[in-house]
């Protein structure tokens, strides 16, 4: 059954489609969760809560997203409205390495790897949110803008944010070499 036909079996109260659904989208928002949250025990509060939010809502959900965008929106208020509860939040150090580490980031070191998590981490959500839907799962501004509530212009400008600190940072720490040093 395509996605659409789940929905809207869901939709009148069908569980199997609604558990298909979710089973689907389950690891796409896992994923996502976790490279916002760094940190496992967290991502799974989240998932829990964003998958309660989406079951008891789903009757509201417009077909005009994919079903794993919505779960990701719904996630990310999820997240904000944690992090707006919890303001001293800190995250656990080394969680982000074990559930991000897959064969792409086989090539670099432990240290690198490690640096440039910690400087993904250290954006804003605001600005780590536009970098991850981007470039880890290659939603377009359009998508993210939808995803995120806002303006295009925010998305674009958000992103340009995210990239010039992640390059500024990485730099600091010797794991980029500057534009200065390769003249």
């Amino acid at each position: 059954m395509d996605e659409k036909r789940l929905i809207d079996e869901a939709k009148k109260g069908n569980k199997e489609a609604l558990c298909k659904l979710i089973e689907n989208n389950l690891n796409i928002l896992s994923g996502f969760v976790i490279k916002m949250t760094a940190d496992y025990h967290l991502a799974q509060d989240v998932v829990q809560e964003t998958l309660l939010k989406a079951i008891i809502n789903i009757d509201k959900f417009s077909p005009d997203v994919k079903f794993s965008t919505w779960l990701i929106k719904i996630s990310i208020n999820v997240y904000k409205s944690f992090l707006r509860k919890n303001k001293r939040y800190t995250y656990l150090d080394g969680s982000y390495k074990d559930y991000m580490q897959d064969a792409e980031h086989a090539a670099i070191s432990n240290s690198e790897y490690k640096d440039i998590c910690k400087a993904i981490l250290s954006l804003d959500y605001k600005f780590r949110a536009v970098f991850v839907l981007k470039h880890f799962y290659g939603y377009k501004y359009k998508e993210i803008a939808k995803i995120l509530n806002c303006p295009i212009g925010t998305v674009r400008s958000r992103l340009h944010f995210a990239i010039k600190f992640l390059v500024k940072e990485l730099e600091k720490k010797g794991v980029l070499e500057s534009e200065n040093k390769k003249e």
